[in-house]
């Protein structure tokens, strides 16, 4: 009678260590699809999924878009092989991932060669948009001057900068796949000051220049008015470089060893309780001859 009581209080405790150990599992598969799904919506938006909750599209007074596409892109891909282009477009946006990791923004998305960021959305900042955008966007210039493209070493990587400022209106489309998409003739208008722009340089709307200005630590060119497909003319400017002292903490930071990206499964601790008894082995089918 007595060993039978151990072996029952013995089953007892193993039957909890086991339970405590699926628990711990599915808390972290919980945790890596949540992490999965922040990289594709911004984590407020992906929040109001999680909890069943309809996403209602919002209006945006003013928010800053910035776009970029690489020079020259289509007789590169016309030199290169299929998988040297996914290669050489999987290097540059994760040197691009790493370096908005820093900053206030949201990566919207990438088309091609095209790499669209925006800032002030879905939580709004203030008029923070307009200098945390160009505040990356001197750091990608930076970055893309010392980037080396893996099959041809000696090509000399270049891309052109737009960005404009003004109000957007954002939500949630389509069920399979859901995106998040930017609406507007602020988005359209951004992608012409890209498209209308020159290597390695940062094309900046009077709009965006006009709330650069009450910080005072942004270097601005003025270029004059420029014919922009669908708009007309406009006046724009570029962007030079920033002298607060905050534009040169951040590139110090990004000396550290950043993570790999995209990071789509970042890793988590391990159980503490090691699994001693599986619930159930499944031999592997044997097909008949």
């Amino acid at each position: 009678m007595d060993d039978l009581l151990r072996r029952m209080e013995q089953y007892a405790n193993n039957l909890e260590s086991l339970v405590e150990e699926k628990t711990e599992q599915l808390s972290m598969e919980k945790r890596r699809s949540e992490e999965l799904l922040y990289q594709v919506l911004p984590r407020p938006v992906a929040q109001q999924l999680m909890a069943g909750e309809m996403v209602q599209p919002e209006s945006f007074e003013c928010v800053t878009v910035y776009f970029s596409d690489i020079v020259g892109f289509t007789e590169l891909c016309a030199a290169s092989t299929p998988i040297q282009v996914v290669d050489l477009l999987n290097d540059l946006y994760s040197t691009f991932d790493r370096i908005i990791g820093f900053y206030d923004v949201y990566k919207v998305e990438t088309i091609g060669d095209a790499y669209m960021v925006v800032s002030g959305l879905p939580e709004r900042n203030g008029d923070q948009h307009a200098r945390e955008i160009c505040l990356m966007a001197l750091a990608v210039v930076e970055a893309v001057r010392g980037f080396v493209v893996r099959h041809r070493p000696t090509h000399r990587l270049e891309v052109r900068v737009g960005v404009h400022s003004g109000p957007v209106c954002a939500g949630v489309v389509g069920v399979k796949m859901p995106h998040y998409c930017l609406f507007g003739d602020t988005v359209n208008t951004a992608s012409r000051m890209e498209s209308a722009g020159q290597p390695l340089r940062i094309h900046l709307s009077e709009n965006t220049r006009a709330l650069l200005s009450q910080w005072g630590t942004f270097a601005v060119e003025r270029r004059g008015e420029v014919e922009l497909k669908g708009r007309g003319r406009m006046l724009t400017h570029w962007l030079l470089h920033c002298s607060e002292p905050a534009a040169a903490a951040r590139p110090a930071a990004r000396a550290q060893p950043p993570p790999h990206y995209p990071i789509l499964f970042p890793a988590l601790p391990q159980p503490a309780i090691p699994l001693q008894v599986p619930y159930l082995v499944v031999e592997p089918p044997t097909l008949a001859a």
